[in-house]
Parts: structure tokens; C-alpha cells; sequence
């Protein structure tokens, strides 16, 4: 009776273990089933987020594609004076725009304003120096390298020989100068690679080049680096279905360093006066008209200044278009290139995209 006893008290323990051990699997097993659904739940939120933010940001870009167009069809030239260029005025057109939640932020930037890096070399020949070009990047590389930032590489002079070689075709046996550098000199770097001998097609390639450091390219401590100023854009059609680089700069949107480096070395003083006669205004209206490639000679003592003409112009068709939309606790900016281009059917004008990446 007693053994009886015994057994019958060694079973119910041994249920209850096993009991025990059945609801704590099944208590685990919840909860790692609960926990992959809130992942799952989180990570499809996330993805819808994330398209939400890319349907918005993209829209920002076809709606300034749209007021490009609207412009064109309204004034030959393009000016910081204009509703595109001007931060409130985009915002009261972006905000036409219909979201339930989220906001968008759009800024046009035109890429003409800035210095072309393909212009640097007479294309599509592609083996001689631009002299004009050439002039004003030595130009505006003495205005950005101090004295005492120069080596034996990045000097200007040495930049702009490497640039070239980098930019000229079928010269790999004949560096440019003293200082220039070709494909034996890229593939003796860890890692190798050869020199491009074309045009840049992504202004991240000055990097590549020899001189250009990133720190250089993209500025340190707050100072903007060379690549603010910098474009591989401008590329126009030329005889035979081949392109060229003309390398003219918008001066109605040129940054105040582009503006000092077009201007002859002895008058480089006289770009703030420039920069801000474009930019007058008198009761919230602008003052002073910019149509004439000449306008800057009525600026404050630019009566005698004369800017060489291949470097001039006062209207462009390709913009960068950056949209930042925002969505709870999520952004997305889209960095994009757009031209403007003549419907050939309609003989209206309209955007087209040229590039555009993520960031």
C-alpha cells in the first residue's frame, strides 16, 4: 500500500513537471511568435513609411520640373530673381501640393551657375587645353588654396595638369607639364586604377584625380570644398553627333567664389559688388535687371570691368532639384538633375530627369 502510495505520488509530480515544462515552451513559444509579429508589423510600417516618403519626395521633383517649364515659357533668362530660385516663393508652390500627413521641402539649384569640369579641355577633340577655362581655374584655385596648404601636388598649377591628363583622350604617354599625371602614375597607388582619359560623368571622379583630396573636394570644419562649386553638366551637341563643353556660367546665379574667379585676377575685389547689385531690392522687389550679359559693368565701380564673353551667360536648362519629404518620424532626400527640353510635338517646354540618387 505504501509503494502504491509512493507511485501514485511520483506520477502527479511527474505530470506536473512535464505540465510545467508544456506551458513554459508554450509561454516561449508566444512570445517569440508575438515578438517576430511586431517585427513583421514594424518592418512593413517601415517599407510603407519608406515608399510614402519616396512618392512625396519624387513629387517634389516633377512639381519643380513643372515650375521650370512654367518659367521658361515666360523669360529667356534665369536669375536668383525668379519665383524658382526664391525659398518662399517655392514653398507657397509646394504647398499646393495635397499630403494627409508629412511635409516636403524643395530647393532648385542651377548646376549652370557653377564651374564646368569637362569644359577644362577643348572637346571633342579632347586633347588641348580650354586657355580660358584653364585661366580661370587657376584663378579660382589661388582664391581657395592658401599658401601654406600647397605640396608638390596641390598647388594649382599641379591640379590643374592632373585635371586635364585626367580629362584628355589617348594621351596616357604624355603627362601635361612637370606635374600632370596618367595611367602609370594611378596604377602604382594601392589600390591601382587607370586614368579616365574622358569627360567626368559623376563629380565624385575628381577624388580620383591627382591633388584633389576629399577633404578638399568636400570641405572640412564648415568651409564648403571645391565640389560646391563644381558641375560635370553642360554638355551641348557639336558637329558630327559628337558634344562639347562650352563652360559658360550663368553670372545671375553663380555663387559669390565662381563670380570672384571669372573675374580678371586684379579685379577679383570687385565680385561682392556684383553679387549683391543682382540682389537689390526695394520694397520686397528687385531692383536691378540682369537680361544683358553686360549687366555686371552697372554694378559699383565695374563701369571698366570686362569679363571674357566665353565665359557668360545669363540663362541655363539644367537644374539640381533637392526634395526632402518628411513623414512621422522619417525623412528622404532625393537629390535629382533635371533640363529643361522643347516638346517637339507640342512646342511647349518640359523636365526631364537627368540623374538622381537617394541620400
Amino acid at each position: 500500500m505504501q509503494t502504491l502510495t509512493l507511485s501514485l505520488k511520483n506520477n502527479r509530480g511527474m505530470a506536473l513537471l512535464v505540465t510545467l515544462s508544456i506551458i513554459a515552451i508554450l509561454v516561449v513559444t508566444t512570445l517569440e511568435l508575438n515578438r517576430r509579429i511586431r517585427s513583421s508589423v514594424q518592418f512593413s510600417a517601415t517599407v510603407k513609411n519608406r515608399v510614402t516618403l519616396n512618392t512625396m519626395a519624387l513629387s517634389g521633383v516633377q512639381a519643380a520640373m513643372a515650375l521650370l517649364a512654367k518659367d521658361k515659357e515666360t523669360s529667356d533668362i534665369d536669375s536668383i530673381q525668379e519665383d524658382w530660385a526664391n525659398p518662399e516663393k517655392l514653398a507657397e508652390f509646394m504647398a499646393d501640393i495635397p499630403f494627409e500627413e508629412g511635409s516636403l521641402k524643395v530647393v532648385i539649384v542651377d548646376e549652370l551657375g557653377k564651374i564646368q569640369v569637362n569644359a577644362l579641355v577643348n572637346f571633342p577633340e579632347g586633347r588641348q587645353f580650354n586657355e580660358t577655362q584653364r585661366e580661370m581655374w587657376n584663378h579660382f584655385l589661388n582664391l581657395v588654396i592658401s599658401p601654406l596648404d600647397r605640396t608638390e601636388d596641390t598647388a594649382p598649377t599641379p591640379i590643374i595638369n592632373s585635371l586635364k591628363d585626367w580629362l584628355d583622350s589617348g594621351d596616357d604617354d604624355a603627362t601635361t607639364g612637370l606635374s600632370g599625371a596618367e595611367s602609370d602614375y594611378y596604377q602604382d597607388l594601392d589600390p591601382p586604377y587607370a586614368c579616365k582619359n574622358g569627360p567626368l560623368t559623376h563629380l565624385g571622379e575628381l577624388t580620383l584625380v591627382k591633388g584633389i583630396t576629399p577633404e578638399f573636394f568636400e570641405g572640412v570644419g564648415g568651409v564648403p570644398g571645391i565640389g560646391e562649386y563644381m558641375t560635370v553638366f553642360g554638355m551641348t551637341p557639336a558637329q558630327d553627333n559628337r558634344f562639347t563643353f562650352k563652360g559658360a556660367i550663368n553670372i545671375n546665379t553663380a555663387d559669390l567664389p565662381v563670380i570672384a574667379a571669372m573675374l580678371p585676377p586684379e579685379n577679383e575685389t570687385l565680385a561682392q559688388s556684383i553679387f549683391e547689385y543682382r540682389s537689390a531690392m526695394t520694397d520686397d522687389t528687385y531692383t536691378n535687371d540682369l537680361s544683358s550679359p553686360t549687366w555686371y559693368k552697372d554694378a559699383p565701380g565695374c563701369s571698366e570691368l570686362t569679363i571674357d564673353a566665353n565665359l557668360v551667360t545669363t540663362a541655363s536648362d539644367v537644374f539640381r532639384v533637392q526634395a526632402e519629404a518628411a513623414f512621422r518620424d522619417m525623412k528622404l532626400l532625393i537629390s535629382a538633375v533635371v533640363t529643361r527640353i522643347k516638346d517637339k510635338e507640342t512646342g511647349k517646354w518640359k523636365g526631364r530627369l537627368l540623374s538622381w540618387e537617394e541620400k
